[in-house]
């Protein structure tokens, strides 16, 4: 029996003709996708199956996918009859056969791949080539036409959706939502995406909440609650649900009448939402956007039993309902009996190709959502239109005397290029409520907070529907928003505190994997890239604890391909506002950039910024005593509080020993560490020894866990010479100086670094080295007595 909610409307939209139509189009989708997963020849099913036509290994899933493709099928009628923009998310983790399948349909896959043709041929490489070596995976991945969400990892598919929709107010983005994907905790936050949402100036998205009952071996808990419910709980995130319901056993006629009658029923609800909008009717009251809830069988039309036991609407069919078709006879029986269910000779002309009468079901032209352009988003990129960066320099007296807070002068840039672009609507900011407390607060000259929820007369001035800063407190929420925004053709930045960007990691991983294998498919345009800004660091805590303080997602970053993440590290304003200049105007790339926005020193003038940061390392001239010659010692930094430390380390040892040679080299780009045959940014041999030395003891100092410097470093000819001081899990709620102190990167323990390593120098040093360890017990009493650091220490200038 197949029913539909009360709010469907029970009508019958489809003739007779265009029901058959449709649900033959299912069935060749399904066929496909079946074809897929189980054969490597006999595609058409020409002669008995024998095992030489089977795969040797069966690998895929098949209980989401007839779900998948009879959604699909029913995008495609409406697509076609309201002239429709639309973009197809498929959320289920390995609905890959599906998606492949009705893009091949459709014809968008032969355009783009045109050795699989809409042949005989090209339909036994179509399903040669899925979950095989060489070929494509089981899941939706960048090599398939018309995606833009890999569903290998579950979650995110909601967040990409209405990334994706903001500011395409004439996109309709159908979300499919698998029922196990709707129990981790990114999608159950992501329905709160609709408060996010201008109804006039960005698009809709379609939530279709696909509930088959299992995952793996499990009930999902959403097909498991009363539907009451599950209704009041869509309800309460805001939506107007719908439903349809298959139940096992029942006609696919009476399904696809009721999926037409609902899906034209929601639309026509939209469609009124969006004009009320457009015309000021709706009060400025927030719409409740329908979502459908689509309950069907799980391996819907699969075999009713495999081995006497229940496979169809069970967890049974969630991957391959009969791995044995090589050991057991009777596997292969049902395989064969399976797909000629599908009655493929009704479905595929004598050459293979589908049915004209079928293929003109599919849109045309960018209409086809496998070719929409919005599912290619770098064919629409447009240029940021950027300011000039030097406009916004800090121009300090001296080097290291002037004090700024770096993130605030970022700010500065970052709201004029929102205003720049206002128009363009092309480039939004994200953070998880941490916008003002990142010091970006000057974005709120120019746009507000996007809101539309209620307010009340004592909220925040800046909330406002059309603001175009995203502040959900869900790290998840705007990484999945800014890889939708990004993926459909914008421009994006996206501040957070450093300790918890880490529960995006995973998130991360996919969208630099992405990347990488975007690079390699010519027809995937090249996209914005992926900005974050990593402040609030470990090293500036003040109030908050050890909870607060871990600098490792620079580790985890540099994980990936190099030819796919920047790491920078800016010590000043200048060099920040350098750094971002650049970042945003690349491409394809995840950029790192980790700065904090304590008032701190300024270092560069503009132009030495720039041919600084250019450089991406460099010898501080002004701050090294080695002349041209060979220095004694190297003193290295990367991070803002590492190079305050390392100068304020380097000042003690040229006030003591002003015969000691000290060069300082300070590194931005922290990727130019690592060889230049690692990565495109890397340093030759020769250009690394330059700067270290080949046999001189370096002292580095760098922002986060020390082993990582060993790590991009280990090759290097002087790296036996290297001892690197970082963050080494130690940390409490305590003043700035303290907490370097705790991790030894403090000034004086940088200089009894210096001086235990430089030969000879520990000789003649032992009264200092006695007075630094006395000075580091002072400075801890100061700050257990006063609260705060001793005004000598927070108060030091370079004084040279």
């Amino acid at each position: 029996m197949t029913r539909l909610s009360r709010q469907s409307p029970r009508k019958s939209p489809l003739s007779a003709k265009d029901l058959d139509a449709v649900n033959a189009y299912w069935r060749a989708a399904n066929y496909l996708s079946v074809g897929q997963i189980y054969l490597l020849d006999n595609p058409l099913m020409r002669r008995p199956l024998s095992l030489d036509d089977v795969k040797p290994r069966l690998l895929g899933h098949w209980g989401t996918t007839p779900g998948l493709n009879f959604i699909y099928a029913h995008m495609n009628r409406v697509i076609k009859a309201r002239d429709l923009d639309a973009i197809y998310v498929a959320g289920p983790g390995h609905g890959g056969p599906g998606v492949l399948a009705n893009v091949y349909l459709e014809g968008t896959y032969s355009e783009i791949y045109p050795g699989i043709g809409q042949d005989e041929d090209g339909m036994r490489k179509l399903f040669r080539q899925f979950s095989f070596p060489g070929g494509v995976p089981s899941h939706v991945a960048p090599e398939t036409p018309g995606s833009i969400h890999e569903g290998g990892e579950l979650g995110y598919s909601l967040a990409h959706a209405y990334g994706a929709a903001f500011d395409n107010p004439d996109l309709l983005v159908c979300a499919v939502v698998g029922d196990g994907e709707a129990e981790t905790g990114p999608l159950a936050a992501s329905w709160h995406s609709n408060k996010f949402v201008n109804p006039v100036r960005d698009g809709t998205v379609l939530p279709i909440l696909h509930l088959n009952g299992y995952k793996i071996a499990n009930p999902t808990v959403l097909s498991r609650i009363p539907q009451a419910e599950l209704e009041q709980l869509m309800r309460g995130y805001g939506y107007e649900p719908f439903t349809v319901v298959s139940e096992e056993g029942a006609d696919p006629l009476e399904a696809h009448q009721a999926m037409a009658a609902t899906l034209d029923a929601m639309l026509d609800r939209i469609a009124d939402i969006r004009t009320r909008a457009l015309t000021g009717r709706d009060n400025g009251e927030r719409p409740a956007w329908p979502m459908l809830i689509l309950r069907t069988p799980k391996g819907w039309t699969g075999p009713k039993t495999v081995d006497g036991k229940r496979t169809e609407d069970s967890w049974r069919s969630h991957q391959v309902p009969m791995a044995n078709v090589h050991t057991n006879p009777a596997h292969l029986k049902v395989l064969e009996e399976w797909m000629r269910s599908y009655r493929p000779e009704e479905l595929f002309d004598p050459a293979g190709a589908l049915m004209p009468e079928l293929a003109a079901l599919a849109p045309s032209g960018l209409r086809r959502m496998g070719a929409n352009p919005h599912a290619n988003g770098g064919v629409l990129l447009r240029d940021l239109k950027m300011p000039d960066f030097r406009d916004y320099a800090v121009e300090p007296a001296g080097h290291g005397v002037e004090h700024a807070e770096s993130t605030k002068i970022l700010g500065t840039f970052l709201r004029d290029i929102m205003s720049d672009n206002s128009g363009a609507d092309n480039f939004r900011v994200f953070g998880p409520d941490e916008t003002a407390s990142n010091r970006l607060q000057a974005l709120f000259e120019a746009t507000g907070r996007m809101w539309n929820a209620e307010t009340v007369p004592w909220d925040d001035e800046h909330l406002a529907l059309d603001g175009r800063v995203l502040e959900p407190l869900s790290e998840h929420m705007c990484q999945g928003w800014l890889e939708g925004y990004l993926l459909t053709g914008r421009h994006g930045f996206f501040s957070c505190y450093e300790a918890f960007i880490h529960i995006v990691d995973s998130m991360f991983n996919q969208h630099a994997k992405w990347l990488k294998t975007t690079r390699h498919i010519p027809w995937r345009a090249p996209i914005a890239s992926l900005n974050y800004l990593l402040t609030s660091h470990v090293w500036r805590q003040d109030h908050n604890g050890f909870s607060h303080q871990d600098p490792g997602f620079i580790d985890h970053v540099v994980n990936k391909k190099a030819d796919v993440i920047r790491v920078y590290l800016p010590p000043d304003a200048n060099t920040l506002l350098s750094v971002a200049d650049h970042c945003l105007r690349s491409r394809d790339y995840v950029n790192v950039i980790v700065a904090g926005k304590q008032p701190q020193l300024q270092y560069l003038s503009m132009e030495e910024a720039i041919v600084h940061c250019t450089r991406g390392i460099g010898i501080w001239e002004w701050a090294s005593s080695d002349g041209d010659g060979e220095p004694d010692l190297v003193m290295g930094c990367a991070g803002d509080v590492p190079t305050m430390e390392t100068l304020a380390a380097v000042d003690i040892l040229r006030q003591n020993f002003p015969d000691l040679k000290v060069r300082v080299v300070n590194v931005v780009d922290l990727m130019r560490l690592q060889g230049s045959d690692e990565h495109p940014h890397g340093l030759s041999d020769k250009e690394f020894d330059a700067l270290f030395t080949t046999a001189k003891p370096v002292v580095f100092t760098y922002h986060g866990y020390p082993w990582l410097i060993h790590r991009l470093t280990y090759r290097r000819t002087n790296h036996g010479n290297l001892h690197v001081r970082g963050y080494k899990e130690e940390g409490t709620t305590t003043t700035p100086f303290d907490m370097a102190m705790l991790n030894d990167i403090d000034r004086y323990h940088l200089a009894i670094d210096a001086i235990d390593r430089v030969p000879g120098l520990a000789e003649r040093a032992g009264h200092l080295r006695q007075q630094l360890l006395d000075a580091r017990l002072k400075a801890r009493q100061y700050t257990r007595e006063f609260g705060e650091d001793d005004p000598a220490i927070s108060g030091w200038a370079w004084p040279y």
